[in-house]
């Protein structure tokens, strides 16, 4: 059986693509979060706020290093598989991707040196001021990145010409018809990804009645936060759905599972999508509420599928049901939120072993819901790689074979299975350990008390060599 390039160059760079979005979309939130627990205890002085974000600080350093690791390779697909389309798109994502490395890159690196290891050698106001460039860098580089790829997604002031894109226009370029929408959608989403992690670590830990203080006040920031945000998301959702709609009717049709033009198009549920009879089995679904939502107006027309001839269709069951999984997840989280506001009466809400014990599992869900989130964006745009003006196979790179595209397959998914495996386990190394012993703190009055006993792997910190005062 001959091997398929360009099948086989997509599934890698979705695999290195799904990989690499795990860690960013948790490093801006919880980039942000760092900065507002050095805020608190600069204004405060109170060391339980120093705790934690010398805590979270730790697991960002590992986060970020997995997420530079496997983020620096995805470029270099684009010369090796995807040459046609690199060539083609030079002249807009040559000078974008450059402006993300110069305004982001260069400024998280920079200052995220001072956050990891200036603690105690430099000013504490300096300190705050590290960790709040840190933040700032990383949404620098999710809005050059998103504007990438929401101009691949709408492509706007810009020309084909000779199989060239030509700049009309930076600005409609830059700032394409979906940009804000997508950006907005994963900002949101990285304040989510971060809150429910962060909310179930502290749950785990006051489970075993570990730095009570401490993990109380993470929990409640937290869950004020997911009160807000996760309704937020929704309605932002709401937005980004009907953007898609005017400007990619096709993928709105797939993601509802909707084959006909027509009105009172009900929600589906569940159905299973049968591509090659362009109609779906078993539905089960809620009569008009598509069209409602979409139109709103229940004899609201949506466009179907079958618009797209079979050819530029996307595969429509994964998207279908990607969107299923992403909506679900989002509707728990509202769940949880809302639970955690009935649990403050009382206090119960940092007894209650079944609420924590849940915060815990859904510590996973929001990574889930972006992949799904991801699958749909990107899966619902095939056939095209710039939606309307070039495919996948116009993209590809000419000379590239069967074979040398799974080689260069099967050795990213056993280079990333070392990364994240080494990534976890030192993750799982810093959360066992969790916060510092009273003895290997730094005191609020800035004397540090060093344990009296021999080195040990599961005590090192980022202040090991700390100057022994915080200086304002």
């Amino acid at each position: 059986m001959e091997l398929d390039p360009l099948l086989l160059s997509r599934l890698q760079f979705a695999f290195v693509v799904s990989f690499h979005a795990i860690f960013p979309v948790f490093t801006i939130g919880l980039a942000s979060y760092i900065a507002v627990l050095h805020g608190l205890f600069y204004k405060t002085e109170n060391p339980a706020w120093d705790r934690l974000a010398l805590f979270w600080t730790r697991v960002f350093a590992v986060v970020f290093g997995m997420g530079v690791v496997s983020g620096i390779v995805m470029s270099f697909q684009f010369g090796t598989n995807w040459s046609n389309f690199s060539q083609a798109s030079a002249n807009f994502l040559g000078p974008v991707l450059s402006y993300e490395v110069i305004t982001a890159f260069f400024l998280e690196a920079a200052f995220l040196g001072v956050l990891l290891f200036g603690r105690g050698k430099v000013p504490q106001g300096v300190h705050l001021f590290a960790a709040i460039m840190v933040a700032t860098g990383t949404f620098i580089s999710s809005f050059w990145i998103l504007s990438a790829n929401s101009w691949m997604q709408t492509p706007a002031g810009v020309e084909l010409i000779d199989g060239s894109f030509r700049i009309t226009a930076w600005g409609e370029a830059i700032f394409n018809p979906s940009f804000w929408y997508r950006f907005m959608h994963m900002g949101l989403a990285s304040f989510l990804t971060g809150g429910f992690v962060v909310a179930g670590v502290s749950a785990w830990y006051l489970l075993l009645r570990r730095d009570v203080e401490a993990n109380r006040k993470a929990l409640s920031m937290c869950l004020w936060l997911l009160l807000v945000l996760t309704p937020t998301q929704a309605l932002v959702g709401d937005f980004h759905g009907l953007n898609t709609l005017e400007h990619q009717p096709t993928k709105v049709a797939a993601m509802e599972g909707n084959w006909e033009t027509r009105s009172h198009v009900p929600l589906l549920l569940f159905a299973i999508p049968d591509q090659e009879a362009q109609t779906n089995r078993f539905e089960i679904g809620i009569p008009s509420l598509a069209s409602v939502i979409l139109k709103h107006s229940p004899s609201g027309v949506v466009p179907g599928i079958s618009e797209a001839p079979p050819e530029e269709q996307p595969p429509v069951a994964i998207v279908f049901w990607s969107f299923r999984i992403m909506v679900a997840i989002g509707f728990l989280m509202i769940g949880v939120a809302i639970a955690g506001l009935w649990l403050r009466r009382g206090g119960r809400v940092y007894e209650h072993r079944g609420f924590l014990q849940v915060l815990r599992w859904m510590t996973i869900t929001p990574f889930i819901a972006v992949l799904a989130g991801w699958i749909v964006t990107e899966v619902g745009r095939a056939p095209w790689l710039v939606y309307g003006m070039m495919t996948h196979a116009e993209g590809l790179t000419p000379s590239l074979t069967g074979g040398m595209a799974l080689f260069t397959l099967i050795g990213y998914v056993l280079v990333y299975s070392v990364v994240f495996w080494a990534g976890v386990y030192y993750l799982t190394r810093v959360v066992r350990n969790g916060m510092l012993p009273e003895e290997e703190r730094d005191t609020v009055t800035g004397e540090v008390e060093r344990a009296k006993r021999p080195f040990s792997a599961a005590h090192t910190t980022f202040e090991q060599d700390a100057a022994p005062t915080w200086r304002k």
